[in-house]
């Protein structure tokens, strides 16, 4: 129950409780409102940073003062800066975040932080950096595999390494150190796999433990080792066979009594568990009174007496013995028992060592020819006394020699087969006792340094991605000698030829860089190792190894230079190529492949980026913009990706596509009045034409194309002043129609406009009106040539006067006979100016014909 207050001057009772919960549900109400109006910022930092690192600010983003509405111990806000730091809690992405069994998204610590009048949704978004080494499970991981198993069987293990990081700090590659390389590490993914390479065989080898060397992709990288065992299975793949040790022949005293166990046969079957069960039994070819004078245990092979020796019986009974087993034809052996008559005595074996002898037994190296061992000497009075024998198929033999016998080896010893002999003699004589027809030698083979080291394989192939961590280890060599002890013991080292980069740990054959590796700079390593044994003399082998640097997406693309200059004529065809820009990735592989775009996409460009050029998408008018400024960005396809940017200016030429476009005068209809007291060469009038194209095809010039005869006005080239030629007269009190034509310099031929331009000659200053565009007579104007340049009339002027001076001595001359003709030739000369006159006038006709609203016209129309 809540508590009450009572308030003494309205004398009422207030629940507290149930005001606190109301004070509670606004605030939530105000908080949610405020959320909704709320932004929001996005930070970044490194886990495991110390005390007071900057996060980051929201300061340039919003206005004081600052205060935090959530709380968290990683992190600290300044109230008034609005800067985010870390606190003495040190930020452990994989705590944060446990991403077990994989990561689920970006790690995020989110706090809330009001900011004058908004509510601030601050997001840290904590990074990973590779602090955690790549684990399994247990240190010791089991494999069981059948030994029939195909070679290039993969198994996927039941108990996977694993890494808290994420991204390239999780990522993880494994290397199996196999020295006999029955298996090798493959990925499928995050797991190893671990495939068979040669055929397995329980009864050689049931057990195989590798190690594992787990490594993960970040910068440096982390690594961790476990112990993989691998339990091979057994399958019945093998079936009983007697062993060579197995007697074959016993001698039994006649008077021997019930149940005396007589000899005891052995097979063997390499399989385990049921597969190696062998049953004995007699076979049907073992005849009834041996059954009955002889018993076999089915589990033991132990063949015992079950009766008693007839001394009328024979002197031997044969036993054929038959080991079975599982879904296997049975092994056989024969047995001889011989019968013994009970007043034999047992010979004496005597041995005089020849070869080496250490504690007990005969030491011999191994390749050596047939070498003698020992003297055996025989000493005995039994009459049955016969020769020794060796049991078994063992590499020794008795030789004869003066009534006794050398024993010496059939042949060279190997002491990487068989170490250790037992060579049992045995006497040739069936009636002899068991006790004393057998001697035991021991025979020891000594090793020699006749094996050179073996490596697993004759060529090492090594991938290690470039900027690794120096010191990292790359690959690991082992080679093995058969040989025994120091034989047997090998050191490694580099060929003469290796980079000093690369070394070898002698004793364990790891290879390791010392410099980060730079893919870009070599991308093959290669050089040999050699493994040399400790033996006298020493025995070396060789093998190779080859270091491929795998690709890092460590190189930005590169263009051949950051400011391309083009130039393009306008009217460019659509889809033209503007020009080749190169750009090169040294990196490999999709790293390398580089896609160049244009970013400020308003102007008319594109990147052809199957041929590496600009194109032109649209049309480009130099009049309407001379240049573009183009930024392209050049970026490859790794992860993350590396881009660079240029500058391109594409610079559009200028070709003759615009007319020259009269100014003034303004119509075809526009008159000027004109004073007759004007002096001659004043200034009349200006024709102003523009011309939008640049260069020489933009330059105008102006010239008077037919005007009436004896007109008193000229047109400057340049400038197109209209001006006075002559003085006026008073028969040019009248209006003059001058056909101006405006031409520009383009090549190979020029564009033209045309214009009237109308004076009229009047004392009388006042307003020149024009209903109608002009209509001229053909015999009122004569066609003007263009104004002959300076160079022209310098020719003209040497011609006229050479023609002068010729003329004045043909006039000094024929004086008397000018004077006798001029009558006639005044007369000629008269008819033939007024033949020519009607001649011009014809040739000067224009046929104009130019529409009221437009004072301009092509002189191309008119012509």
């Amino acid at each position: 129950m809540g508590t009450c207050a009572v308030r003494k001057d309205q004398g009422i009772c207030v629940n507290m409780s149930k005001s606190t919960s109301l004070q509670k549900v606004l605030g939530l109400v105000l908080l949610q409102q405020m959320l909704c109006s709320s932004a929001a910022t996005h930070l970044s930092i490194q886990e495991e940073q110390p005390e007071g690192i900057k996060i980051g600010s929201i300061a340039q983003d919003f206005l004081p003062p600052y205060h935090l509405l959530t709380s968290d111990k990683h992190t600290r806000l300044d109230t008034q800066t609005g800067d985010l730091y870390t606190t003495a809690h040190t930020i452990d992405r994989e705590t944060l975040c446990p991403q077990q069994p994989t990561p689920t998204g970006p790690c995020l610590i989110q706090q809330l932080v009001l900011a004058h009048d908004v509510v601030v949704k601050v997001t840290v978004e904590v990074e990973d950096i590779n602090d955690n080494s790549p684990h399994f499970p247990e240190d010791e991981v089991r494999l069981s595999v059948s030994e029939d198993v195909a070679v290039g069987t993969s198994f996927l293990l039941d108990d996977q390494a694993q890494d808290d990081d994420t991204g390239s700090n999780g990522q993880l590659w494994y290397h199996l150190d196999d020295p006999d390389g029955f298996f090798s590490a493959e990925e499928a993914g995050q797991s190893l796999v671990v495939v068979v390479r040669r055929t397995l065989d329980r009864e050689v080898r049931d057990t195989h433990r590798l190690t594992v060397v787990t490594t993960d992709r970040g910068v440096p990288s982390q690594s961790s080792t476990a112990t993989l065992v691998v339990e091979v299975t057994d399958i019945n793949d093998n079936c009983p066979a007697f062993r060579l040790d197995s007697p074959k022949s016993i001698l039994v005293p006649m008077d021997a009594p019930r149940s005396t166990a007589v000899i005891r046969v052995r097979a063997m079957d390499p399989d385990l568990g049921p597969n190696s069960i062998i049953t004995y039994s007699f076979s049907p070819k073992t005849s009834d009174k041996s059954r009955e004078l002889f018993s076999l245990d089915s589990d033991s092979g132990q063949i015992t007496l079950a009766g008693t020796i007839d001394s009328d019986g024979p002197a031997e009974y044969i036993l054929r013995v038959l080991a079975s087993g599982p879904s296997c034809p049975p092994a056989v052996t024969q047995v001889t028992v011989s019968v013994l008559a009970a007043s034999s005595q047992r010979p004496v074996m005597k041995i005089r060592y020849i070869a080496e002898l250490r504690e007990g037994a005969i030491l011999i190296k191994e390749n050596q020819p047939p070498t003698v061992l020992a003297l055996l000497e025989l000493e005995g009075a039994s009459p049955v006394k016969g020769a020794p024998s060796i049991a078994g198929e063992v590499p020794f033999l008795l030789r004869p020699q003066t009534g006794n016998y050398l024993l010496l080896t059939s042949k060279p010893l190997d002491f990487e087969q068989k170490s250790k002999y037992h060579v049992s003699i045995q006497v040739r004589d069936s009636r002899l006792p068991r006790g004393g027809e057998e001697m035991v030698i021991t025979v020891l083979v000594q090793d020699v340094n006749d094996n050179a080291p073996q490596f697993q394989l004759p060529h090492y192939q090594v991938d290690v991605e470039e900027n690794n961590a120096p010191g990292t280890t790359i690959a690991h060599i082992r080679a093995a000698d058969i040989d025994s002890m120091q034989n047997g013991e090998v050191a490694y080292r580099l060929g003469l030829h290796t980079a000093s980069m690369f070394s070898i740990d002698p004793g364990t054959g790891r290879v390791s860089v010392s410099v980060a590796l730079d893919r870009e700079q070599q991308e093959f390593h290669n050089f040999t190792v050699l493994a040399r044994d400790n033996g006298s003399p020493a025995l070396e082998s060789t093998t190779s190894v080859s270091v491929h640097v795998l690709d890092q997406n460590d190189n930005e693309p590169v263009f051949t230079t950051t400011n391309f200059i083009f130039f393009i004529p306008e009217n460019f065809p659509r889809l033209g190529q503007v020009g080749v820009v190169p750009v090169r990735d040294p990196d490999a592989g999709v790293n390398g492949q580089v896609e160049v775009q244009v970013v400020n996409g308003s102007g008319p460009f594109m990147m052809d980026n199957a041929r590496g050029t600009l194109r032109c998408v649209a049309e480009v008018d130099r009049e309407v913009q001379d240049r573009y400024e183009l930024w392209l960005v050049a970026q490859d396809g790794g992860h993350p990706p590396h881009s660079s940017t240029a500058r391109v200016t594409v610079f559009v030429e200028d070709i003759n596509d615009n007319r020259p476009k009269v100014i003034l005068p303004s119509t075809n209809l526009s008159c000027l009045t004109v004073s007759p007291t004007m002096h001659t060469g004043a200034t009349v009038t200006k024709i102003y034409a523009i011309d939008k194209d640049s260069g020489i095809n933009g330059d105008i010039s102006y010239r008077m194309v037919a005007s009436e005869p004896h007109s008193p006005f000229l047109i400057d080239a340049r400038s197109g002043n209209v001006t006075l030629a002559q003085r006026l007269l008073i028969r040019d009190h009248r209006l003059h129609h001058l056909f101006i034509v405006v031409s520009d310099g383009g090549e190979p031929t020029p564009l033209q406009s045309a214009v009237w331009v109308n004076l009229l000659v009047n004392e009388t200053e006042g307003p020149c009106t024009l209903s109608t565009v002009p209509i001229p007579a053909p015999a009122h104007f004569t066609h003007r040539p263009p104004k002959k340049t300076t160079c022209e009339e310098d020719q003209s002027g040497i011609k006229n006067a050479k023609t002068t001076l010729l003329v004045g001595l043909g006039m000094l001359v024929c004086s008397a006979i000018m004077l006798l003709g001029a009558a006639i030739l005044f007369i000629k000369q008269r008819a033939l100016r007024r033949s020519h006159q009607k001649l011009a006038s014809k040739g000067s006709e224009i046929p104009l014909r130019l529409k009221e609203t437009y004072h301009t016209v092509d002189w191309a129309d008119v012509q």
